[in-house]
């Protein structure tokens, strides 16, 4: 039988290095399923199209290789939506293939076509947030699509695109598909890195400004600035890539930034911002009174994209470039200079994230029941392998973590930053564990994250992949409750309860029992680490259930939306 175009794209796959699909099943890609059988590549399949883009997401972060969705017509794409948004707007190469409806069927509107205004064009629910979306009208168009997928995916600032396929061309005979496409990433010109180095030099309060595109090898980025002795703040997605131990870094900005780091930016004369989009929530709402001013001051910005530059700040020197070849360019041409030495600054960098983690210490020693957030992360700090990986999702597990968990040097942090989507952090972690099948990973999620995404128990036990899920279980959105009490006086909306108002959860201990998971409930302050002991030498999935009290996470920053709730507003 002549080889058919789904055949071709699996072994297009293999090609491409492509280790796991992630996905569901559906009548459009079958054809592919079928082809995969009989292929080197697994695939993993999720009970819920989100999970399964949250798992591709971590697996692509943690394995830094693109991710591969397969999905389904009508439902299964737009239940992938929010999982390859959130992987897009964190810079995740995604490649997303989706079966859609019979090519010759168009505007018949045929079963589960998203059809109501448009004939055959789902792929345009992706547009807005994806690099880009192919329509492969004809099997000849596979593979070419295909391979420009994959480039696009990885090339420049790496995102998310779509493969759109309809069901017909899986089954329909094969043509060859072309080469992998080879090309270095664009660095620094000499004369550019020579210029910023003798700005960095001669500055009297520089700062180098880190953003999420450097995730690992920040060795050429600290000898820089050791040379210049330079403090390193950095974003939210940046945390972990200079070790949090370093003596120049000053840590987080914006609204969950230290006072110290946000002062320090405010004031700085020059900055060096690399692969950074100046988030709002690491800005402080752009709001010159708390992060950044740069009316007096020299911005620095060096990113692959050059739509970033300049779009939230006037920048002085912009340099489109690799942030890993730039940063290497730096260090080079910083050499030329004497190094500096600024004592007093160290100084204040220690005593300030002392002060920090001073002020949480007896926070965490609390033998308070529900647990203070504190007490979990010590715990978790205390008792993991330095190695592990935290994979959070959003609330006090990821901003509390970002804030006053030091993370160790071999450690990793992976976190949704752009779409801050709650429900990332469970399957995002089996993805995480696939790509790295021997390390220690940990779900660090809340009760409503977790409930957003039960399929990720089943999923870590089908695929042994032993995830330990600790669940910060307040019985609320606890950050959005705290919001609300706190602006209007009352919490109405937010927290779980029964019909006669008591507050209600989910027992997630026995839910992981049922799925075939080991399950331990935390009935004690002192319970947590016999559990985290046991769950890390079991190597098996288990969900850990925290019983936490609702405490907001400290803002030294500030974010706009407080205005807003005051009856303040920016326009």
């Amino acid at each position: 039988m002549t080889t058919t175009a789904a055949r071709a794209l699996v072994a297009q796959f293999e090609e491409l290095g492509v280790e796991y699909v992630f996905g569901t099943c559906g009548h459009t890609n079958i054809a592919v399923l079928d082809a995969l059988a009989d292929s080197r590549i697994r695939f993993v399949m999720a009970r819920h199209e989100q999970a399964a883009a949250h798992a591709a997401d971590g697996y692509a972060r943690a394995a830094g290789k693109p991710g591969v969705l397969l999905v389904h017509v009508g439902p299964g794409l737009t239940n992938a939506t929010t999982g390859v948004m959130t992987a897009a707007l964190d810079s995740v190469p995604l490649v997303v293939i989706s079966g859609d409806i019979p090519s010759y069927f168009r505007g018949r509107h045929p079963h589960q076509e998203v059809n109501l205004h448009a004939d055959a064009d789902q792929a345009s629910i992706f547009r807005p947030f994806v690099k880009r979306a192919w329509n492969v009208h004809r099997a000849q168009d596979l593979g070419r699509a295909v391979e420009r997928a994959f480039w696009t995916a990885t090339s420049g600032r790496p995102g998310a695109v779509l493969v759109n396929v309809p069901m017909d061309v899986f089954s329909r005979p094969a043509a060859p598909h072309p080469a992998i496409s080879h090309a270095a990433p664009p660095g620094l010109p000499e004369a550019t890195a020579e210029l910023i180095a003798a700005r960095l030099a001669a500055a009297e309060r520089p700062l180098i400004y880190l953003g999420g595109g450097l995730r690992e090898d920040a060795g050429a980025l600290i000898s820089l600035a050791e040379h210049l002795d330079i403090p390193i703040a950095h974003s939210l997605m940046a945390k972990g890539a200079v070790p949090d131990a370093h003596p120049l870094l000053l840590g987080m900005t914006g609204f969950w930034g230290l006072e110290l780091t946000n002062a320090y930016a405010r004031g700085s004369d020059v900055v060096l911002a690399l692969a950074t989009r100046f988030a709002e929530t690491d800005a402080s709402s752009w709001d010159p009174r708390f992060t950044w001013d740069f009316s007096a001051s020299t911005l620095i910005q060096i990113d692959i994209d050059p739509a970033e530059i300049g779009r939230s700040y006037p920048v002085e020197i912009g340099a489109v470039a690799d942030v890993r070849l730039a940063v290497e360019a730096l260090a080079r041409a910083a050499g030329s200079h004497p190094p500096r030495d600024r004592p007093e600054l160290r100084r204040r960098i220690a005593e300030a994230r002392s002060r920090l983690f001073a002020a949480s210490a007896e926070r965490e020693r609390a033998d308070d029941f529900p647990l203070r957030p504190e007490r979990i992360l010590a715990d978790l700090r205390a008792l993991l392998p330095a190695d592990a990986i935290l994979v959070t999702d959003v609330g006090w597990n990821k901003n509390g973590v970002a804030q006053c968990y030091e993370l160790p040097p071999e450690g990793r942090f992976i976190t949704p930053g752009g779409a801050s989507t709650m429900g990332f952090g469970p399957a995002a972690a089996v993805g995480a564990q696939l790509a790295r099948p021997g390390g220690t990973v940990v779900a660090l999620v809340g009760d409503g994250g977790m409930s957003a995404q039960l399929p990720a128990v089943p999923l870590a036990v089908e695929q042994g992949a032993p995830v330990i899920f600790v669940v910060m279980n307040n019985r609320s959105h606890g950050t959005i409750s705290d919001l609300q009490a706190a602006h209007f006086g009352r919490s109405h909306g937010c927290d779980f309860t029964d019909p006669a108002g008591r507050p209600y959860s989910p027992d997630f201990a026995a839910l992981a029992e049922a799925c075939g998971a080991d399950g331990y409930p935390v009935t004690t302050p002192a319970g947590l680490g016999p559990a985290l002991r046991a769950a890390v030498a079991n190597r098996r999935p288990a969900v850990i259930d925290v019983p936490m009290v609702n405490e907001p996470v400290p803002t030294p920053g500030h974010w706009n939306i407080k205005d807003i709730y005051q009856g303040v507003f920016a326009d």
